[in-house]
Order: structure tokens, then sequence, then C-alpha cells
């Protein structure tokens, strides 16, 4: 694991790569308000050893990554495309497979109609369409919301506090498979050592922008591949059909009992879908 702090766009963002730069490059892109922690290390070297050259980063406002003031919106979603675009610069990538994570899933689909010539697959995990078709899918479990109401109340400073909290937001997004208890407080105490703010990860709640590539999915031609626990409480399996049908080359995987996550028991299909997309 080799950790860079790369300048980008007049930001700073931090990444970790995986495996030897020969190795096709495969850019792991996480949701809103998650570092590059939640990409596990042991899932990124997995990968890696079959032979990709793997890289995570830290998002704007996560991480050791710039931050902002908590409450202020400086940046789009776009202006993220655009970041993960600079990493691959930074790393002299021409062309990447692309695996994104809900949000981040949404980034790939900006990427695979901004950037088309840099991107070789495709793959959108607990993801959903980016546009208005979202909103005539189901929502949001209310307590997903109800939870993260607790944030305004949290001491930052305090990790007895900031852990149970972050280790808590897995645990309301899972499915039905066993939550990770030890797992996931593992990570959330990686992330809030790492972290240089963590209330700026609320910032992702006021992202805005990338109006011009909405609804605009069924236009994309690169390979794509669509997991989806059948479980989510976030973006429920219904946003998942949504993407199949949006993206009609694509393939999409059923991950059943699962939630808003990338849970262990599901790494070995995910990490072999990963592998046999990034051949194409």
């Amino acid at each position: 694991m080799n950790e860079e702090i790369i300048k980008i766009n007049n930001v700073e963002i931090c990444t970790e790569s995986f495996g030897s730069p020969k190795n096709p490059a495969v850019l792991l892109i996480m949701g809103a308000m998650s570092s590059l922690d939640w990409w596990d290390e042991d899932f990124c070297l997995r990968l890696a050893e079959r032979e990709r050259f793997v890289i995570r980063y830290d998002h704007r406002d996560l991480g050791r990554s710039t931050t902002y003031p908590p409450g202020t919106s400086n940046y789009t979603i776009t202006d993220m495309a655009d970041d993960a675009i600079g990493v691959l610069d930074a790393y002299s990538i021409d062309k990447a497979h692309i695996v994104g994570m809900s949000l981040g899933g949404m980034i790939g689909q900006i990427l695979a109609l901004r950037y088309p010539d840099r991107i070789d697959s495709l793959t959108l995990i607990a993801s959903s369409v980016f546009g208005t078709e979202a909103e005539k899918l189901p929502p949001m479990d209310q307590h997903i919301l109800d939870y993260h109401t607790k944030s305004t109340s949290i001491d930052w400073s305090n990790q007895e506090a900031t852990i149970p909290y972050l280790a808590g937001g897995w645990k309301i997004l899972s499915g039905t498979k066993p939550y990770e208890e030890e797992r996931m407080y593992k990570l959330a105490e990686r992330e809030a050592a790492r972290a240089k703010q963590l209330p700026s990860r609320f910032n992702h709640a006021l992202l805005q922008g990338g109006g011009q590539y909405y609804d605009r999915s069924s236009e994309i031609t690169i390979p794509t591949l669509i997991i989806h626990g059948t479980e989510d409480p976030a973006l429920p399996y219904e946003h998942g059909l949504a993407l199949a049908k949006a993206i009609s080359h694509a393939k999409l995987i059923a991950l059943d009992g699962t939630g808003h996550e990338v849970h262990s028991e599901d790494w070995a299909q995910i990490i072999e879908s990963i592998v046999g997309i990034s051949k194409t």
C-alpha cells in the first residue's frame, strides 16, 4: 500500500494504491460521506492479487483530502468526477476500470459520459440512475435519516463518541446478512485517526451540479456491471433494476440479503465480477 497526496484542481486529494502499475488499473470511488477507508484494505489487496493495479482515494471533505468549513458548498459532483480523472492523470493512467459505490456510482456514470475515452469499464455498486428518474424510485429508509440527526450533538473531538457513530452508520445501512461489528469498528477507528475534519463530511449533503448529465444513463456504451443488494435500505433494489433498464447492455448481479454495503461475504463474487469485466 502506497499513500500519496496529489494536487488536483487546486485541491489536495489523498490516494492509496495496491499492486503493480503495470497491471490494468481499477479506480475505486466510494460514496457520500465515506472516506477511502471503507474500501477495506483486505478487499483492495485481494483485488490487487488478481493482477490489477488498485487505487482508492478520499473525496474532498473526507480523510486527508482538502476539507472545507462544515455547512459550506464549494464544489459540484462534476468537480468530483474531474477529481477522479485527476487521480488517473497523477498516476499516468490513460484508461481505467471504474468501480463506484453509491454516489461513487453516479460519479462513474458522469465519467462514462464526460470522459468515455478514459474509461474501460464501469462497475456500479449500490447506486442509482443519475438524474430525475431516481425521484420516481423508492426513497431512503427514514431510519437512516433519523440516525444521522444525532450528528448535531456529537463531540467530534471525542473518539469515544465518533467511532461508535461512524460504525453505527454502517449498521443502519446493513441488510439481513450479519452486521460485521468488529470490522466496522476497526475501519471507523482508522477513519477517525486519519480524518482532518470529520464534520466536513456532511458538506456532501449540499452537493449539486451535473445537470447536463441528468437522465443520460442510456447513452453509456462502456461495458457496465451493476451490483446491488436486495435488502438495500438507502437505495432499494429497484434502483439497481432501474439502472439495468437504463443501461440496457449492462449485466445485473443481485446480492441476496445485502444492504447498502460491501459485505465481506460478497467480496469473492464482487472481485470475480470486477476481474471479469476488466478483461474486456
